[in-house]
């Protein structure tokens, strides 16, 4: 691939690989999607092995049989990817299947719910005061939020959760009303 010495406006190193990897990356995939039967894998691969020759290109030599060496890094890349695979479903096989979770309970259910329908902000500093019993401070240190803001977004949020969940196991009025007043 390399442009003789005697031939006017001669190619840089780069230019030389960005004409090595044009002419060889379309048949290095197809060489490889044909021995690993995955095409996206096969590219995967064949980058990966270019990457890593563009960070040899000073010492690869494009003169000699650089096709054969990105073709062998990518086929070492595929066999170590399956490899990797191939232990993890093995480690997954001898755990066996996970374990049952229960569904979530009712009042989960509609709690994220009402958590979904008010505002972002609101939802992650009530989040994080009451359900990681963050204090105020910390919640404004781990959103990177004014502490006055911080409390702003929580009485919103609560305001907002609490017109959510009116009429609801979780309405938060229901344990003050009279026996006889409760739905």
């Amino acid at each position: 691939m390399r442009l003789p010495e005697n031939l006017p406006g001669r190619g840089t190193e780069e230019a030389d690989f960005d004409a090595f990897y044009s002419a060889s990356v379309g048949r290095l995939i197809g060489q490889l999607y044909a021995m690993t039967g995955d095409l996206a894998e096969a590219q995967d691969v064949v980058q990966e092995a270019f990457a890593r020759a563009w960070e040899r290109r000073a010492e690869l030599d494009l003169d000699g049989a650089p096709e054969a060496w990105v073709r062998t890094v990518a086929w070492r890349l595929a066999v170590s990817r399956w490899r990797r695979m191939r232990s993890a479903l093995a480690l997954a096989r001898r755990q066996g299947p996970p374990a049952a979770v229960p569904p979530p309970e009712p009042h989960h259910v509609v709690l994220v719910e009402a958590l979904r329908r008010i505002p972002e902000a609101q939802r992650r500093a009530v989040v994080l005061h009451h359900l990681c019993d963050l204090s105020v401070e910390q919640v404004a240190a781990e959103t990177g939020t004014p502490v006055g803001t911080v409390k702003v977004h929580l009485s919103r949020g609560r305001a907002a959760l609490a017109r959510l969940l009116e009429h609801t196991d979780l309405d938060p009025r229901a344990d003050r009303l009279p026996e006889g007043k409760r739905g």
